[in-house]
């Protein structure tokens, strides 16, 4: 039986809790940053979580089941 290997793009993206749950960076974070409001770079900085089918797919990225 041949070795799942790690997808290193989705690798770099998520990370996975102790509990199981997938977090992910929010988008919008990476340029333009001095024409958004604080509140909005604030709220963009908070990890977001992988939810439903999503979910299933990067675990699937990241070797997991």
């Amino acid at each position: 039986m041949p070795k799942v290997k790690t997808n290193k793009s989705a690798k770099k993206r998520f990370k996975i809790s102790g509990t199981g749950k997938i977090s992910r960076l929010k988008q919008n974070r990476g340029h333009l940053l001095s024409k958004k409001p604080t509140k909005q770079k604030r709220r963009l900085a908070e990890p977001a979580e992988v939810t439903g089918a999503d979910a299933k797919k990067v675990k699937r990225l990241l070797g997991k089941r």
